[in-house]
């Protein structure tokens, strides 16, 4: 029984993962820029497998850690997170989504609630 809901798993898990493993170990990373406040905000972030992780600055000058859940599609790539930031701001949720916009670079659109709106610019390689 144990060998069937591995075997069945694993099935699952190739049928939804569109992105061959061995094109996910190098991390995707980006750039991101927005506003929140009236003060402009920045983050960078990476991600590997539908995992990722963003450091950014909000307003104020807190700063924070995002971690993110991707959910890998053969385009597009929405994702979720929670977040930690300082100067008071304490926890912080995400989401938005990122494109492919050419074999080697995507675009995204997303929302933080410490660092607000903001654009993304990556590199797959």
């Amino acid at each position: 029984m144990k060998q069937a809901i591995i075997a069945a798993s694993l099935g699952f898990f190739t049928l939804f993962a569109p992105n061959q493993a061995s094109a996910q170990l190098i991390p995707q990373p980006w750039v991101s820029v927005g506003s929140n406040e009236g003060d402009i905000t920045y983050a960078v972030g990476a991600r590997a497998f539908s995992l990722g992780v963003e450091v950014g600055n909000g307003p104020d000058g807190a700063t924070g850690v995002d971690v993110l859940k991707f959910v890998n599609l053969p385009v597009i790539s929405p994702y979720v997170g929670l977040g930690l930031y300082s100067e008071d701001k304490g926890v912080a949720f995400s989401g938005g989504v990122q494109v492919g916009a050419t074999k080697n670079v995507f675009v995204g659109a997303g929302y933080n609630s410490v660092r607000g709106f903001n654009g993304q610019v990556g590199i797959r390689f």
